[in-house]
Parts: structure tokens; C-alpha cells; sequence
């Protein structure tokens, strides 16, 4: 993902603010859609949109923090930075507990606000290629039959072929037969890398 593909996302209820936000990104080759509310944005985002949504603390109606809150509850990974013209600790503490990247103090330099923006933007991309690689290892993984995975699993745990043999009550040339299909499946030239592709995924093979 480029810049050019992301969307910077603005609500806050004040017209004037989302004008000068629009036109400030707009020059700096940031595409931007703005919102007056909590419940427009979620009428027009969808999770596979890349990009961050720079938020206002103090909306009419929904707050911001009820905007941030349902996307946390709903698993929304999208960074976003909360922007107050009230200093307020502990609502600064609520928002990056609740996964706020930054909380800034209207009004904010156009410098600072646009660095906090291309940082958030990196960020998205970075967890965006995290989560497709870890996508990509999950329906690999869906392919292995149940013995597959059996093998699978003692593989990763260091046995030999032998073991496995041993252990399963079958032939050494059947588990090594398994062992290729495993390989060539998971798209790995052996069980350490095999390993290693898992448990950078995250993915446990149940049986």
C-alpha cells in the first residue's frame, strides 16, 4: 500500500475545521474524506479501507470516544488520532488505552499533525502486510488433512521421522511421504522453516 491508496478519515463537527483539514492534506497528496459525525464515518468506512481517521474528542451527539470504542469492539485495527481543544489528562489516558496512536490539543501545527498522520499511516500498512502474511500462512494451513497436521505438529516439536514412525504406528517412508506433502503444501523447503512460518503466524494446527 502507497499514500496514494490510503484515506485519511476526519470527524469533528466543526465545518470550518474539516474545510481547512481537507484543503491542508489535499496539498500535502493525502487523499481525505471528512465527516461530521461518528455515525457518517461508519456509514462509509469499511475495515479493508487502508488509511488512519484523525478524530475529535467533543462531537454532538456520539463522542469521539464512543466512535473509538466501537471500533475497538469491533476489532477495527484502523490508527487514530484524537484531536481535543480541551486539555483533558484523564480523557487522554481513556483514548490511548482504548488504542488511540495520539492524543493532540487543538490547535495543532499543520507540521505536527501531517507527521502524526504519515507515522499513522505507516503503521496501517505495516499491520495490514502483518495480517495478510499471517491470512496467507492461515489458508495454507487449511489445506493439510487431519494427519497432515498430526505430522505437523510432532515435526515442529523436533522429531525425527523415526519418532513420528514410532510414535504413530506407521512406516518411516509413509511419514517421510507426509512430510513432502507437508512441505510442498505449506510451500516450505523444510521443518524448521515450516516452524518458523507458524509461530510467526500465530497459527496453531488443531488435529
Amino acid at each position: 500500500m502507497t499514500e496514494s491508496l490510503a484515506t485519511v478519515f476526519v470527524v469533528d463537527d466543526d465545518p470550518a475545521l474539516r474545510t481547512s483539514l481537507e484543503t491542508l492534506l489535499g496539498t500535502a497528496g493525502l487523499q481525505a474524506e471528512t465527516f461530521a459525525s461518528g455515525r457518517e464515518f461508519f456509514d462509509a468506512y469499511a475495515p479493508d479501507r487502508p488509511g488512519c481517521l484523525v478524530l475529535d474528542l467533543r462531537l454532538r451527539g456520539e463522542s469521539g470516544m464512543d466512535v473509538l470504542d466501537r471500533l475497538r469492539a469491533e476489532r477495527t485495527a484502523l490508527p487514530v488520532i484524537m484531536l481535543t481543544a480541551h486539555g483533558d489528562v484523564p480523557a487522554s489516558v481513556h483514548a490511548l488505552k482504548g488504542g488511540a496512536i495520539d492524543f493532540l490539543e487543538k490547535p495543532v501545527r499543520p507540521t505536527v499533525l501531517l507527521a502524526r498522520i504519515r507515522e499513522a499511516l505507516e503503521l496501517d500498512q505495516r499491520s495490514r502486510e502483518i495480517q495478510a502474511a499471517v491470512s496467507a500462512v492461515e489458508e495454507l494451513a487449511k489445506r493439510l488433512t487431519p494427519r497432515e497436521r498430526q505430522i505437523a505438529t510432532l515435526l515442529m516439536a523436533g522429531k525425527r521421522s523415526k519418532e513420528i514412525a514410532s510414535k504413530l504406528g506407521i512406516g518411516v517412508r509413509t511419514v517421510e511421504g507426509y512430510r513432502a506433502r507437508i512441505l510442498d503444501k505449506m510451500k516450505v523447503s523444510s521443518a524448521a522453516e515450516l516452524t518458523a512460518v507458524l509461530l510467526r503466524a500465530n497459527v496453531v494446527l488443531r488435529t
